[in-house]
């Protein structure tokens, strides 16, 4: 209804390309019905015509949730499922795969001092311990937006190391106390010389050797704080 010219819609517009459909498990029911019928004749009829139009395409589709699972699947088609289920790609969440967290907080914080024109600051220990020990709900979204306020000063690092840390620090044993002083203060000094370990052995006074061994035997990842 008040239609002034033909539009392609989106279905038709990805001929000889790829569809691709985000968070399916929220597509009315409405859509699904139509959407199955694109799947299963691989034909559209535009709104306002008879015509019947073929299209060939391929289709990508996300979901948040484990539609193979009914439980999950709660009002999305059974049949439209198994007619996308082709292929399967499981990304797993940013908990199961910590190792990237870091590499990812940098590559958005990055991004986020050019689109804000500011200067990248430097990363505190207390940050480096919340990108390791959080658990990120909001997995990557969640990231990039926690990089976007570090980088304009919004993330406060006393308040994301949170008051129960002295508290639980105190009830450790001294050596352990100690190990983890020690591992802060070189995740720090990295941080402040962008992993630079020249300048990072100099800053601390230690020999390369012991440098390498303490990384080591704190886990630490040099590159983790290279820019």
């Amino acid at each position: 209804p008040g239609a002034q010219k033909d539009r392609i819609g989106r279905v038709e517009h990805s001929i000889g390309g790829t569809l691709f459909l985000d968070e399916i498990e929220s597509m009315p029911p409405s859509t699904q019905v139509q959407m199955l019928r694109v799947l299963e004749m691989r034909e559209v009829t535009p709104l306002g015509t008879n015509e019947i139009r073929p299209v060939d395409l391929r289709v990508v589709a996300a979901a948040k949730v484990d539609l193979g699972d009914p439980g999950q699947r709660g009002a999305f088609r059974e049949d439209l499922y198994y007619r996308l289920n082709v292929v399967t790609l499981s990304i797993p969440p940013l908990r199961e795969r910590r190792d990237d967290i870091a590499l990812l907080f940098g590559y958005f914080a990055e991004r986020a001092a050019a689109r804000f024109r500011r200067p990248m600051p430097a990363v505190p220990a207390a940050i480096h311990r919340h990108l390791r020990e959080h658990d990120w709900p909001g997995n990557v979204r969640e990231l990039a937006h926690f990089a976007e306020r570090f980088v304009l000063g919004l993330e406060d690092a006393g308040r994301v190391e949170g008051p129960a840390t002295a508290e639980s620090d105190t009830a450790m044993p001294l050596p352990e106390r100690l190990e983890r002083y020690e591992a802060e203060i070189i995740r720090e000094t990295l941080g402040r010389n962008d992993g630079d370990v020249r300048r990072t052995i100099e800053a601390l006074g230690i020999p390369r050797k012991t440098f390498y061994d303490k990384l080591q035997r704190h886990g630490v990842v040099r590159s983790d704080f290279s820019r």
